[in-house]
């Protein structure tokens, strides 16, 4: 089973080109502060195996967020990849994702979008 210990490994072990820290704020939540003073939460559920959520907070930089998350919302039934959504730019603007189903691989997927997206 992945925790939070683990991602914070694949943090530091692949990512620590655009990351500046990363602590855990409670027992659920894992924050990681990019260099471009943005923020991920990740949280795993301690009640649900294997259900998570992935939430990069740009707000304060550009107005974005994005969030990768296998919660089943009723709302997104429609999605071929239901329960697995992503939130795109907005809390409203829900697509289909092709990141990996599990925890782990699912969180690898999504840092490497962040990766990405980041301006070079």
């Amino acid at each position: 089973m992945t925790d939070l210990e683990t991602l914070k490994e694949i943090i530091e072990e692949e990512f620590l080109d655009i990351v500046k820290d990363v602590f855990k704020p409670s027992e659920e939540k894992l924050r990681v502060i990019l260099k471009d003073n943005s923020f991920i939460d990740i949280r795993l559920s301690q009640k649900i195996k294997n259900r998570f959520d992935f939430h990069w907070e740009r707000r304060q930089i550009n107005g974005k967020i994005f969030r990768y998350d296998n919660f089943p919302d009723i709302h997104f039934k429609h999605l071929k990849s239901f329960p697995e959504h992503f939130h795109y730019q907005k809390e409203n603007k829900v697509i289909e994702i092709n990141f990996k189903k599990s925890p782990k691989q699912g969180f690898k997927d999504f840092m490497n979008f962040v990766k990405n997206y980041l301006p070079k």
